[in-house]
């Protein structure tokens, strides 16, 4: 890792390279709060950089040498002591022009504003990375299982979520993948209805958008239930929805690309005359971040490999009416594909 990275930023003419995302950040180091940290990456080794509310907890998690800070200068002061007399490069996405502007005063250069170029080596995960994932999609599955007692008229959407979270919680999660959807009925229309205090009624469709995060990695899971009888057209759209996932899941493939599989997806909404309402991309990858390269949508150029991990997740969504969405949790194999979500899709009625 480190000689590909070396030679990726001699490629942009830096002698040193500063990682501020807090996905590279903790992918490169290990440490469990990225956010208040940066990787420095030059000569023959990487370090971690923080502060020293963090010395112990660095010591305990970073598998790369680590440099506390003093608080007697400045994070970009002490950056600029560790690169002097080489030409730094930053993640010119992740570093806001203030930033840049305070950087380039004490380094008295403009750094090199380069790509993301970690994100390439995050797309294809290792056998560690992907048991990371599959414990956390393994505790989103149990979550699905034990929510189905709570759903029923009267319930808060909110109090659904904050079941959901504390479930996973005490199952092992660091924490959440994201902020748990719970859309019902006339909100279920709305693709990140994230939970809010609307009521369950019956004759609902409840669509629960959740993840858990382990050891820094996600899992990504979409079920959609009613509450009690549903409408003829409810029962219509969730079965070809339906169809359109397991379609497009029984394609997944290595060299695929992606923008094709969208299209088996679209293609069975097309028959059904709901292609239309799906507003969104069929899937996204899963890891460190929760939405991450490959992209699955009609523009993507990217391509699947083995062990990539991605979401394939159609949906329908008539504004202010009615939406659901399924969305299984996929690893990329050799030959086809792991299904690592394992919750039933089935319609399930309340």
């Amino acid at each position: 890792m480190l000689k590909r990275l070396q030679n990726d930023i001699e490629a942009i003419g830096a002698g040193a390279f500063l990682v501020t995302n807090p996905a590279n950040v903790r992918y490169l180091s290990g440490f469990s709060n990225p956010k208040d940290a940066r990787v420095l990456v030059y000569a023959n080794e990487m370090i971690l950089i923080t502060d020293g509310r963090y010395n112990a907890q660095a010591e305990a998690e970073s598998k790369i040498d680590y440099k506390i800070f003093p608080i007697t200068k400045s994070l970009n002061e002490f950056i600029a002591e560790l690169v002097k007399g080489k030409k730094l490069a930053i993640e010119a996405n992740q570093i806001s022009v203030a930033e840049n502007n305070a950087l380039t005063e004490i380094l008295t250069y403009e750094p090199i504003a380069s790509e993301d170029i970690v994100a390439k080596y995050r797309l294809v995960k290792t056998e560690t990375e992907l048991e990371q994932i599959r414990i956390a999609a393994r505790i989103a599955d149990d979550a699905f299982s034990h929510i189905l007692n709570y759903i029923k008229p009267g319930v808060k959407e909110v109090e659904i979520a904050l079941e959901l979270e504390g479930f996973m919680r005490k199952a092992g999660a660091e924490g959440l993948a994201f902020d748990s959807i719970v859309a019902s009925g006339y909100r279920s229309s709305m693709p990140h209805g994230t939970a809010s205090q609307k009521l369950i009624e019956a004759g609902d469709l409840v669509t629960l958008d959740f993840g858990a995060n382990y050891n820094g990695y996600n899992s990504d899971m979409t079920r959609t239930v009613a509450v009690g009888q549903i409408s003829e057209q409810a029962h219509m759209i969730y079965h070809s929805v339906l169809e359109a996932q397991e379609a497009a899941l029984k394609a997944v493939k290595p060299n695929l690309d992606c923008k094709d599989l969208d299209a088996v997806a679209r293609g069975i909404l097309e028959k059904h005359e709901l292609a239309e309402y799906f507003s969104h991309g069929l899937g996204h990858g899963v890891g460190i971040d929760i939405h991450e390269a490959p992209r699955l949508s009609m523009k993507s150029k990217d391509r699947l490999e083995p062990n990539m991990v991605i979401t394939i997740e159609p949906g329908v969504y008539i504004p202010n009416k009615i939406g659901l969405r399924i969305e299984d949790l996929v690893f990329v194999t050799d030959n086809d594909y792991e299904l690592v979500s394992k919750s039933n899709k089935n319609l399930i009625q309340l």
